[in-house]
């Protein structure tokens, strides 16, 4: 076997087989050269390597000063400060995130200029200019090639409604169910009334037109598959309620312990803290229970967005057109095993002693109440999209997950076994969350567009941050234990007993959640057979370390963060961080088009409040219900607009790699003990899809099988490319 010799090592040359040298994927000069693919731990390197290991790392880190180049590659923390424009508009002032002010998880550092003599922050770079990532971290071509390939369709989708609001003095509102419906037969068109003497003169529908005739195909919107089986699922019920366990934000409901709820808000500020639930709204439908029956025997639950809303709703429904509450959903469990909602309460913030700022809707008895009930649950879906977005999703998987990925860069080199485990979850985040900064979560961005709370999306999720994450509480078993969905028991597989045995999220993330924890426990007892040698690991503690005291700066004096003193630790930690990547980002990402590409589904925003008898607008609500239900959703620009962004959102690139595979196997490890213990990793993944398949074919599971009833794929590990509502990727890619 041929050898090349390396000179300049310490010790003299070093002697390493071609077929062991291992490049970054980015093939060009300056690029990282790891020149073994057997994992090494600090103190076992080879002299002749340990010099190399350590200018590596530093030569990462960088100074922590200057503009970054599209040819480095640096890795640095920074705050959220470069999502306002401040120099373009005043209106686009946005607070920085990141500080004693408002706490958020730190991001990757584009590089920094200075706006006066004592505060820094990063000059805005706007589409189309590149947004600095470090290069090892770009977008391969087939990936870029699938992205650009869906911008394109999105700027398609946008553009023809855009056209529509600036060209007419229309509000473009849909006039009839019947108008959504025509986005998936007939896609978006543009009809202009030549006669109009205004028109003559314009070149506006010649363009349109050419437009039109040039993406044949690209202006209509795959038919989301919520309404793939049963086109009116949305209205009802039971399919509210499933959507709950095993929709696309299956991870905010929780026991209900105490009734009536109670808000953790200041009283002097927002108000009384009891609910307005009482027991005559909801002792009709607990199935001949008591309310404290039904407490007992664990069968009344809830989601409650009071508090993540309330704080916000006066600067919310003073925006033009955003009217919201902070509303709190009841359900019942059913003895067939089913959730059904039972009561909702909407509330605003309190304007006076005589302000009736809590309402309580109920299931409908006649056509009025059934009208003011549909429009409460849409007001439901709404504040669900946006904790989903912002803070389920945004927050708890792509922010959070940054500063750990920017620390291993950092601190581990890529020769360190606890890198090479964490490299494949670690894949494209950094270059997708900096597009989010770009074009999603800035100031007038996407989200802002979209949702609700508007230009105080970013501070929701900030809140929350603040409030309510904590890292120990993000794994699976963890979190069930915290929402009050599930009990330790030592007799059931995973140790947990499930309050509601058919939720499909737990019970195939449980699947999902054993299996990274037990590949992981091999692989680091492979490494680590003593605890001492965890304490030991200078870059280990190092990356630790740094992703709490620098990437989680704000909450780094908690005491809720994990040790990282022993082997058990070690596993854990990891394995959060890998479930976080992979499984639990799949099961909150890739069915925002399946469920939401259906505004009335889950609208992401509201534009009316619910009339009172009292209100002006109750005649007209009364008059003609579905015109009222209609302009209470977002308009045709604004609906458009989500579909567009949400169907890239869902896709899966060709180049995807999903849980339990490796592009390159025989690159990634060269140790055989664990290269055969990630197949037989692999096995158990496979084996976990055939289970799925079986449990979505079991009569018995009705949240996941029955007459237009959505199988639950949305954790069946894996896909085709496209939008496919199923699939694990290993990282945050999208």
């Amino acid at each position: 076997m041929e050898s090349i010799t390396i000179e300049g090592f310490a010790c003299g040359p070093v002697h390493f087989p071609c077929n062991s040298w291992i490049q970054s994927k980015k093939d060009h000069p300056g690029k990282r050269i790891l020149f073994s693919n057997k994992p090494y731990l600090p103190s076992e390197t080879p002299a002749g390597l340990r010099a190399l290991r350590e200018k590596e790392l530093r030569d990462l880190r960088g100074d922590g000063k200057g503009v970054r180049k599209l040819s480095d590659r640096i890795y640095d923390f920074d705050v959220y400060n470069d999502l306002g424009n401040p120099d373009k508009s005043v209106s686009l002032t946005r607070p920085s995130l990141g500080g004693k002010t408002i706490p958020y998880p730190r991001r990757c550092r584009t590089g920094r200029l200075p706006m006066d003599s004592d505060i820094t922050a990063e000059s805005r770079v706007e589409k189309p200019l590149p947004l600095y990532v470090p290069r090892d971290e770009q977008f391969e071509e087939s990936k870029q090639n699938t992205f650009s390939a869906g911008r394109l369709k999105a700027v398609l989708h946008t553009i023809i409604p855009s056209l529509k609001a600036t060209i007419s003095a229309e509000n473009h509102d849909f006039s009839g169910f019947s108008d959504i419906d025509i986005l998936y037969k007939e896609g978006l068109l543009l009809k202009v009334g030549l006669q109009d003497e205004i028109w003559k003169n314009l070149p506006l529908p010649k363009v349109v037109t050419k437009i039109q005739e040039s993406s044949e195909g690209m202006l209509k919107y795959d038919t989301p598959k919520i309404l793939s089986r049963d086109k009116f699922a949305w209205l009802r019920d039971d399919e509210f309620a499933r959507q709950a366990v095993s929709g696309v934000n299956p991870v905010s409901i929780e026991s209900l312990k105490v009734f009536p709820p109670k808000s953790n808000l200041d009283p002097e500020i927002y108000g009384p803290q009891e609910s307005a639930f009482k027991e005559e709204h909801i002792l009709g439908h607990l199935n001949g229970l008591s309310v404290s029956q039904a407490l007992e025997e664990n069968k009344l639950f809830i989601i409650d967005y009071h508090d993540v809303y309330l704080p916000f709703l006066d600067r919310i429904n003073s925006l033009d057109g955003r009217k919201a509450y902070a509303t709190r959903t009841l359900f019942f469990l059913t003895p067939l095993g089913t959730l059904k909602p039972i009561a909702i309460e909407l509330s605003l913030p309190p304007a006076g002693l005589n302000s009736r700022s809590k309402r309580v809707v109920t299931p409908p008895m006649d056509a009025t109440s059934n009208w003011v009930w549909q429009l409460a649950k849409a007001h439901v879906c709404s504040n669900d999209a946006g904790v989903h977005q912002l803070v389920n999703h945004w927050l708890r998987t792509h922010a959070s997950l940054e500063p750990f990925i920017l620390a291993a860069h950092r601190q581990m080199s890529a020769m360190h076994p606890i890198f090479k485990l964490l490299d494949p979850h670690m894949r494209y985040t950094l270059e997708i969350n900096a597009l989010a900064r770009q074009n999603l979560i800035n100031a007038d961005g996407v989200i802002e567009s979209c949702f609700t709370p508007g230009r105080y999306c970013m501070e929701i999720s900030a809140a929350a941050y603040k409030s309510s994450w904590r890292f120990d509480k993000e794994g699976l078993p963890a979190d069930l234990i915290r929402r009050g969905m599930a009990v330790p028991d030592p007799t059931q597989p995973h140790g947990l007993k499930l309050l509601i045995e058919d939720y499909p999220y737990a019970q195939d993330g449980l699947l999902i959640w054993s299996a990274i924890e037990n590949w992981v426990r091999t692989y680091v007892e492979r490494y680590y057979p003593d605890s001492s040698l965890v304490c030991n690991d200078k870059e280990l503690q190092a990356w630790y370390s740094e992703s709490i005291n620098v990437g989680h700066f704000d909450l780094r004096d908690a005491d809720w963060w994990p040790k990282l003193e022993t082997t058990d630790d070690l596993v854990s930690v990891l394995t959060t961080i890998i479930w976080l990547a992979s499984a639990q980002h799949a099961a909150l990402n890739f069915g925002q088009y399946p469920y939401g590409g259906y505004v009335p589904n889950r609208p992401p925003l509201m534009r009316r409040l619910i009339p009172e008898e009292n209100d002006p607008e109750h005649a007209n609500f009364l008059a003609d219900p579905q015109k009222y239900y209609l302009l209470a959703l977002p308009s045709l620009l604004q609906a458009t607009k989500f579909m567009a962004v949400v169907d890239i959102l869902s896709t899966h690139s060709p180049d995807e790699e999903y849980i339990g595979e490796r592009q390159q196997p025989s690159i990634w490890s060269g140790d055989a003990e664990i290269i055969e213990a990630f197949y037989e990793f692999s096995a158990e993944i496979q084996q976990i899809e055939k289970e799925i398949d079986k449990r979505n074919a079991d009569p018995r599971l009705k949240h996941r099988c029955g007459a237009g009833v959505l199988p639950y794929e949305l954790l069946a590990p894996s896909s085709g490319p496209g939008v496919t509502c199923r699939g694990v990727p290993n990282s945050v890619s999208i």
